[in-house]
């Protein structure tokens, strides 16, 4: 509108049709609207403050309007249009999102009928409600610029409210907590303690049950849930991301072996039938080409179970196959040699001297911290495979289903009816299936192994691996093995031998440390105390028992009998010292009856002694003959 002031004070309308243009800005106080689209005498506009969907007016309703610029608009509405140049990627994304939903509705937006259909299709096919459709129209029809549609950067610095600080209160001490509330417990407490008078009744106003959901999700941290909820072990063992490449990062070639045991799903029994329990496997797997190095299945765990691994590491698998009456090819399981580096746990057994003492043949061991499973996790799978592939044939015959535990359910005790020997043909069967015929589909082939067509079998890529370089194993004698992992201890020299354990050992040339006295380590065999052997500059001597009638016995039964021998002793000490008590008695009457000479001749002593001998002399002969 433009108006004309004359001298006589009159305002003149002029002209409204020829100076009004499409997409103009109107002004009326605090009423800015847009024009759309001009029609002889009416014209359609839409309500800038408000941002309804556009009406058609009459062109004489729009006398009282001025026109007004852009940023007029921003100051009355309270928006300012933001900057394309300052825009993230994500709000361009959706800026032209939007763009491209209402782009079809433009050019028929002075068409109503037209319009509202093509909402409701529009909405339709994004999914979404025809309101979003409407307001995404509006926004941009009010501004006329694209960038109106970019959403708003989220201010997360903002000062929280009192009830959002009562919710983050109610949430840390009633629902992140080891007690595992619901969100309904935690909203209950804080209305308990932050609205409620001294009588507990409660406040006229206080946040929706709603209202605090909205603030948990809006804040939640799924870290910190779990930790708080579940504790720090349980979640590093079951939620923290993994996201490393696993064992590929530290085993590029053959040569490193993960150790680990776990207790058999079955129950066995002993030759006459009797109920024995669950057997204990032990096993040790190639990182790199998962083939199972060796095996141990016994009653016993710890480091006597380890002893057994690394014994079987180094076998002849097809001489050990043939003990049990199973025939294997060599290149099935061809390993005899130690892997250069053992991956184990945190398990005590892995953190003994005894095992850690393996280091002097040249292996590495490597201790991983706890609750990390998936640093070892070819052996936590062969564990897996290995359990499953026998387990649906033993179904009754005494494997445990995942239901053992539960109340009122089958003991599967009962079904017991395999013996250790039975099991371990089963398990020998498994692990050879395992290394030799189970397909590995997601083995990361290199170009050359597939130029070499290795076969997709763990004893194939074990048997490539070896010719490569930086294949890490070592050969190492089964003595030598037997000896580094046996337990050791102190053994000192005296005149009598070594003692080692209280027991006495000795071996030729060593004349000077017996007569010296000095310290040695010992490593002792605790079945059996016949032979021990001196560590000297990485060389065992062996040393022979001096006392026989411990040979052959086992280190608990020597010091059981040491115990009861010193027992015996201990409980006659006191009649002994009684004993000795008696003696002083019996000596000094002897001696208080003696007739004291006080002029005791002391010449010619030799005639003296020949006459008392003369006197005391006796005749056993005639003795005898009195007494027949």
């Amino acid at each position: 509108m433009l108006q004309e002031n004359t001298g006589s004070g009159m305002v003149l309308w002029i002209g409204v049709w020829s100076l009004m243009k499409k997409y103009d800005l109107l002004r009326s106080g605090s009423r800015i609207v847009r024009v759309l689209e001009i029609q002889e005498k009416w014209v359609l506009i839409i309500d800038c403050k408000k941002q309804t969907m556009p009406v058609w007016v009459e062109l004489e309703s729009l006398k009282s309007y001025t026109e007004c610029i852009e940023d007029e608009l921003s100051e009355v509405i309270g928006i300012t249009i933001a900057d394309a140049d300052t825009l993230d990627a994500e709000q361009r994304k959706i800026m032209y999102e939007r763009y491209t939903m209402i782009a079809p509705i433009l050019s028929f937006i002075a068409d109503e009928s037209v319009r509202s259909q093509l909402i409701g299709s529009i909405a339709a096919e994004n999914k979404i409600s025809k309101q979003t459709v409407r307001s995404y129209l509006c926004c941009y029809l009010v501004h006329m610029d694209i960038t109106a549609l970019a959403p708003k950067k989220r201010q997360d610095n903002r000062e929280l409210t009192q009830d959002e600080k009562h919710m983050r209160w109610a949430l840390n001490r009633f629902f992140y907590t080891t007690k595992k509330q619901s969100l309904m417990t935690a909203y209950t407490m804080m209305l308990k303690e932050k609205y409620c008078d001294a009588m507990g009744i409660l406040a006229e106003e206080y946040p929706s049950f709603y209202q605090f959901r909205y603030f948990y999700r809006k804040t939640r941290k799924m870290q910190n849930f779990y930790i708080s909820r579940d504790g720090l072990k349980n979640y590093q063992r079951n939620n923290r991301p993994l996201t490393g490449e696993g064992v590929r990062e530290f085993a590029s070639s053959v040569g490193v072996g993960m150790l680990d045991a776990t207790v058999c799903d079955i129950y066995l029994v002993n030759d006459t039938g009797s109920l024995v329990g669950r057997p204990i496997l032990t096993a040790c797997i190639d990182a790199f080409s998962s083939l199972c190095c060796g095996y141990s299945l016994s009653w016993e765990g710890g480091v006597y179970s380890l002893r057994g691994l690394m014994l079987n590491i180094i076998s002849d698998k097809c001489e050990w196959c043939s003990r049990f009456g199973i025939s294997v090819q060599k290149k099935d399981w061809d390993c005899d040699m130690l892997p250069a580096t053992f991956v184990t746990d945190m398990g005590s057994e892995y953190k003994s001297e005894n095992f850690e003492q393996i280091a002097e043949l040249g292996v590495t061991v490597v201790n991983l911290p706890s609750y990390r499973p998936e640093l070892k996790g070819q052996v936590e799978k062969f564990f897996d495979l290995i359990q499953d592939l026998y387990k649906k044939y033993l179904k009754g015959k005494g494997v445990i289903e995942p239901d053992y535990q539960e109340r009122g359910a089958h003991d599967y005790r009962k079904d017991a009816c395999l013996t250790m020997m039975d099991f371990e043909k089963i398990i020998l069967h498994c692990i050879i299936y395992y290394n030799s015929r189970r397909i590995i589909k997601n083995f990361p082939y290199t170009e050359v192994m597939i130029a070499d067509k290795v076969k997709p079998y763990a004893s194939c890529i074990w048997e490539w691996g070896k010719s490569q370089i930086g294949a890490n194993l070592i050969a190492v004698q089964n003595k030598e093995l037997v000896l580094t992992l046996l337990p050791r201890t102190t053994g000192r020299f005296d005149r009598t031998g070594l003692k080692v354990n209280r027991l006495r050992y000795y071996c030729e040339g060593y004349t000077e440390q017996y007569l010296s006295g000095s310290i040695v380590t010992v490593a002792y065999n605790p079945e059996d105390v016949t032979f021990v052997w001196v560590l000297e500059n990485g060389i065992y001597t062996e040393f022979n028992l001096i006392e026989s009638r411990f040979e052959g016995k086992d280190l608990g039964a020597v010091k059981e009998l040491q115990d009861s021998q010193r027992n015996i002793t201990k409980g006659e000490m006191r009649n002994n010292l009684q004993a000795q008590i008696d003696l002083a008695q019996h000596i000094e009457t002897v001696a208080g009856n003696a007739c004291v000479h006080t002029d005791v001749n002391i010449k010619d002593i030799r005639s003296t002694r020949k006459r008392e001998q003369r006197r005391c002399h006796q005749d056993f002969m005639e003795e005898g003959r009195k007494h027949d």
